[in-house]
């Protein structure tokens, strides 16, 4: 029920995830009064799902201490069907506090993990991109920062597909004795770590675009303002350009002839294809749409969520953390 146009969206964009993932089964969780018919309209989507009543849902302006007792909310059944092991992943476009707040204490974090991330993909030059930390922890030692690399790696793996993800760490700086204790006691760890072959240091915020590094790391005050920048560098790349070419005749001219290029520019910068934000760390999985999204964009957050649950995703964070545990102790005497 969460998002600006909920719950046609939603269940639009259910019809498109059943198309593409035809075996998959989706728990629908909402007012059965409002998602039953819509449901009935479309026929992928209703074969694929089954419908749960809520009664309630969470407003996009109700804070996350005021959510948790509202629980018979749409958000708070299908994230408790998650923490039952009824779903292995919810897929939301509500409230962002709200959801956040709700999965940590309900499907609570990994025993492995000191705290969740929220991690988002986005545009570069050479590809996709992993960035984590967007916002959930604003603070960070050096040991939220090594964890953090070993879920974005894993995530890399999962929803990227690659093989051997490389990882930098942001900084002000690409020199070893550039940044503070942490930023530094976490690059040391890294590179003694598992994943210090695919460790190549500290990266600078260019690299984000540039594609540096397939995962970039980093606490979630710097990730968010990262995030929220390129956001509107975006929109006011697209806003110059609407007013150049309506600037005058022969600019419309020139947009005429340019226009099969920008609409391949337009396609890869759209931004329905990075739609879905994920709180790893969790014991299952949460990817939070955005929610003013289309059809189109929350089927691509479906397809994520898909990725992770179909390619052992926190199997493969356990795993990695495993093998770094023996850098655990190291690592919290050098963080406080």
């Amino acid at each position: 029920m969460g998002g600006d146009a909920a719950p046609d969206v939603v269940i639009d964009g259910l019809e498109l995830a059943a198309e593409r993932h035809p075996d998959a089964r989706f728990l629908l969780v909402g007012d059965e009064a409002r998602v039953g018919g819509a449901l009935a309209r479309r026929k992928r989507a209703a074969k694929a799902c089954s419908l749960r009543h809520a009664p309630d849902y969470i407003p996009g302006d109700m804070k996350p201490t005021a959510a948790l007792r509202v629980r018979g909310s749409s958000m708070r059944v299908a994230i408790d069907a998650v923490a039952g092991g009824e779903a292995s992943g919810i897929v939301s476009a509500g409230n962002t506090g709200a959801l956040m707040a709700l999965s940590k204490i309900v499907i609570k974090t990994m025993r492995e993990i000191d705290r969740p991330a929220l991690a988002a993909i986005g545009p570069s030059a050479r590809g996709d991109v992993v960035l984590l930390d967007l916002g959930a922890n604003v603070q960070c030692d050096a040991r939220n920062l090594v964890e953090f690399a070993v879920m974005g790696d894993a995530f890399a793996r999962a929803v990227l597909g690659l093989t051997n993800p490389s990882i930098g760490l942001l900084n002000v700086g690409s020199e070893e004795l550039k940044g503070d204790d942490r930023v530094r006691a976490a690059a040391e760890t890294l590179r003694d770590s598992h994943i210090g072959a695919n460790f190549r240091g500290f990266v600078e915020g260019h690299d984000i675009t540039a594609g540096t590094t397939d995962v970039i790391v980093t606490d979630g005050f710097t990730g968010n303002v990262a995030l929220k920048t390129g956001e509107g560098a975006l929109k006011l790349m697209r806003d110059l350009l609407r007013q150049v070419f309506t600037s005058s005749v022969p600019a419309r001219l020139g947009y005429l002839l340019a226009r099969p290029a920008l609409d391949r520019l337009r396609e890869w910068m759209d931004p329905r294809r990075y739609n879905g934000a994920i709180l790893i760390g969790l014991n299952g999985v949460v990817v939070k749409s955005h929610g003013g999204t289309d059809a189109l964009g929350f089927a691509h957050a479906v397809d994520v969520a898909m990725d992770m649950v179909t390619h052992g995703f926190n199997e493969r964070i356990r795993e990695g953390l495993t093998r770094l545990s023996t850098n655990g102790p190291r690592i919290a005497a050098e963080s406080h």
